[in-house]
């Protein structure tokens, strides 16, 4: 029962970064140029890493949220408005 309930915790984690993702990137975009390639690369990365949080009892549950988070943090790095933002700022 407890690791599922942790497993819940994960899910709801990934859920809520990926939503998170897909709402800042609605806002700064258009609707012909949302990154649909990086919302499906945040989708199969959590659901990989549910799936390991599950299958391995010894992985934390903050390990598994902050994993995502990091992985989330590097997905965005690389859409379009974050590369035009870089670019303005550096010249």
């Amino acid at each position: 029962m407890r690791k599922m309930i942790s497993t819940m915790l994960v899910a709801s984690g990934v859920i809520l970064l990926t939503a998170t993702f897909g709402f800042a990137e609605f806002a700064a975009t258009r609707e012909s140029s949302f990154p649909y390639f990086q919302l499906g690369c945040l989708i199969v990365g959590g659901l990989i890493i549910i799936s390991l949080k599950h299958k391995y009892a010894g992985m934390y549950t903050g390990e598994a949220v902050g994993a995502f988070a990091l992985y989330t943090v590097f997905v965005a790095l690389f859409t379009s408005p974050v590369i035009d933002a870089i670019k303005l700022m550096v010249s």
